[in-house]
């Protein structure tokens, strides 16, 4: 008599990668107008009332040759490499308000900001 043994193999489960950064359908928009032949950068630097804040710029812009930026997000945006740690995982979109127009990153690693939205710390 052969013995049968069926050996169900566990299920594995793996969680999709987090995304560098989300760009909303109106921030990938808008940000495609403003990047002329290059991309559009986004850096982090010290400064503002909580410690960081978001500096945009062109790849095309004098001075950053130097930057060794990360692979095109949806072929608009890039990212220097001391912005990436802190901004892993954020949202950027376009708002329109009544005082005016704004890329607003939504970033769920900041564990405070000022009041004004201007800066953040990790």
């Amino acid at each position: 008599m052969t013995d049968t043994f069926n050996i169900a193999s566990p299920t594995q489960t793996t969680t999709p990668p987090k995304a560098l950064v989300t760009l909303t359908p109106s921030a990938k928009n808008y940000l495609n107008k403003v990047k002329q032949d290059g991309h559009v950068t986004l850096g982090v630097k010290g400064g503002g009332c909580s410690g960081l804040t978001y500096v945009w710029g062109l790849s095309t812009d004098d001075g950053i040759d130097h930057v060794i930026w990360s692979d095109p997000i949806e072929d608009v945006l890039v990212l220097d490499p001391f912005a990436e740690m802190h901004v892993i995982g954020c949202e950027i979109d376009y708002a329109e308000e009544l005082g005016g127009s704004f890329l607003k990153i939504v970033n769920p690693n900041a564990i405070s900001s000022c009041g004004c939205g201007e800066s953040f710390n990790t």
